[in-house]
C-alpha cells in the first residue's frame, strides 16, 4: 500500500506516551500512529452504522410481538448459562 508522509505537531507529553507504549509493543511510534488511525477510521464507521440503525427504527419502530417471539426463541435455543 502506498504511504504519504503527514506532518503533525504533538506536545511533548504525548510523544513520549507514544514513545513508551511504541517501545512495550515493540513497534516504531509511526506503526503505533497509523494503528490509531485505522482505529478511529473504524469506530467512526461503526458509530455511523449505529447511528443509521437507530435512524431506521424511528422511521419504522419494531413489532412489540416480533420482540417477543425472538425473545422467547433466544431464551429457548441460547447456551443455558
Amino acid at each position: 500500500m502506498a504511504r504519504r508522509q503527514v506532518l503533525v505537531q504533538l506536545d511533548d507529553d504525548l510523544v513520549e506516551a507514544l514513545d513508551r507504549i511504541a517501545e512495550e509493543r515493540n513497534t516504531s511510534r509511526s506503526a503505533l500512529l497509523r494503528q490509531a488511525g485505522w482505529a478511529v477510521v473504524h469506530t467512526d464507521a461503526t458509530r455511523l452504522a449505529d447511528e443509521a440503525l437507530v435512524e431506521s427504527y424511528r422511521r419504522l419502530p419494531q413489532d412489540p410481538d416480533w420482540v417477543a417471539v425472538a425473545a422467547r426463541l433466544a431464551g429457548e435455543t441460547g447456551p443455558p448459562w
